[in-house]
């Protein structure tokens, strides 16, 4: 068997009819290269190139052995990543809302590792203000479904419920009966109140309240007796379930907006985002 160090720097050289090329591709001098190739030469004891002061041209057996080694060359690189990916775990980057990840991803994500225990899920700042990232493998948006070079399949239609503590539950009797407490609104969301009140009968909210930034931020104060929060769902589902909160009204009313999967074209595909799609699809319908 000749050098595969030789047969590299001549495959290359052949394919670019250049040894100062291939000497970029293999990250070596040129004059490495001629050298490489001048002993594979003397070890075959056939001439591969013709070489002329400006020109490096192939011989018949030039030709004849490049077009051997090209695919087998190939062979070993698609060999070789097959053996060393079955090592790694598949990566899967996704692109999420802090309030998102903390009250609903997150405490899932062991189910998932359960189902499809070699894809390693990465979570990175997303949410509805946020680009879909360069490095995103997938996203999870709120939003109406539509954005630019990427698709959108819905997950979660978002509804809008009040929610307390359980001890300040025990005087709200009455969407009117508001009117004597806290209200916890949200910065980036403000018209959330303003939807609901409408839509059961009040025409306006009642003027006292405390503003936060996030859901997460309300939500928790909510859970500690400083307010009623707005909740959306899903955030507030695992806290129902756990009777950390309670919605004191039975009127759920529809925000106007949805939970999104996002993906670039050309990605959904790939063998971790279709496990990592099957398996949230079937997780938001348990509910």
């Amino acid at each position: 068997m000749p050098s595969l160090n030789g047969v590299k720097a001549f495959e290359s050289a052949a394919r670019f009819e250049s040894f100062a090329k291939a000497a970029e591709e293999l990250n070596v001098t040129p004059a490495a290269v001629s050298r490489l190739v001048r002993l594979l030469e003397e070890s075959l004891g056939v001439a591969l190139f013709e070489r002329t002061p400006n020109r490096l041209t192939l011989t018949g057996a030039g030709q004849s052995y490049r077009a051997g080694l090209t695919p087998a060359l190939d062979q070993i690189a698609t060999a070789t990543e097959q053996v060393t990916a079955a090592g790694r775990p598949k990566v899967l980057t996704v692109g999420v809302g802090p309030t998102f990840a903390i009250r609903w991803l997150i405490p899932r994500l062991a189910d998932f590792s359960a189902v499809a225990p070699d894809v390693e899920v990465r979570l990175t700042t997303g949410g509805a203000t946020a680009s879909f990232g360069a490095d995103w493998s997938c996203g999870i948006s709120l939003g109406n479904g539509r954005w630019p070079d990427v698709k959108a399949e819905e997950m979660i239609r978002a509804e809008l419920t009040p929610v307390c503590a359980p001890q300040l539950a025990r005087n709200l009797l009455h969407p009117r009966d508001l009117a004597g407490v806290r209200l916890l609104h949200v910065g980036h969301a403000a018209e959330d109140w303003s939807r609901w009140l409408q839509a059961v009968g009040i025409a306006a909210p009642p003027a006292s309240g405390l503003t936060l930034a996030y859901y997460g931020q309300a939500l928790q104060a909510a859970a500690d007796g400083s307010g009623v929060a707005m909740g959306i769902r899903p955030y507030i589902d695992d806290d129902l379930a756990a009777g950390r909160l309670v919605a004191p009204f039975k009127q759920s009313v529809p925000k106007g907006q949805s939970w999104y999967l996002l993906v670039r074209p050309g990605r959904e595909t790939e063998p971790s985002f279709q496990a990592f799609r099957s398996w949230i699809l079937r997780a938001v319908t348990v509910r």
